[in-house]
C-alpha cells in the first residue's frame, strides 16, 4: 500500500494565492455594485423612499421613530422601505449593465 504525505504548508499557499486572486476579483465587482447602488439611489426611488432608507439603514432609526418623526404610520414606513427596496432589487438586477454604463460616462 502507497502513503500519501500532505504537506499543510502546501496547501495553505495556494489558499492563500487562491484568495488574494479571488479578493481582487471581488473587489472589483464590489466597487461595481457601490456605483451601480449609489447611481440608483439617486435616481430610481423616491425622494421619500430614499429619506427613510437612509434613515433605517444609514442611521439605523427604527420604523416607530421614523414613523414618528415624519407624522404618519409604522406601516406606511414599511410599506415605503419595502417599496423602495425592490424597486433597488429590480434595477440593480436588471439594469446594471445600463447603469454601468452611465456611471463611467
Amino acid at each position: 500500500m502507497h502513503k500519501v504525505s500532505y504537506d499543510n504548508t502546501y496547501g495553505t499557499v495556494d489558499f492563500a494565492m487562491y484568495a488574494e486572486l479571488m479578493a481582487q476579483d471581488n473587489k472589483d465587482q464590489m466597487n461595481r455594485l457601490k456605483r451601480n447602488l449609489t447611481h440608483a439611489l439617486r435616481q430610481d426611488i423616491t425622494k421619500r423612499q430614499r429619506e427613510y432608507m437612509m434613515l433605517y439603514y444609514g442611521k439605523c432609526m427604527s420604523m416607530e421613530a421614523i414613523a414618528q418623526q415624519y407624522g404618519v404610520n409604522k406601516s406606511t414606513v414599511s410599506r415605503t422601505l419595502k417599496r423602495g427596496r425592490q424597486r433597488l432589487y429590480r434595477c440593480l438586477r436588471y439594469g446594471a449593465a445600463n447603469l454601468l454604463e452611465q456611471a463611467e460616462s
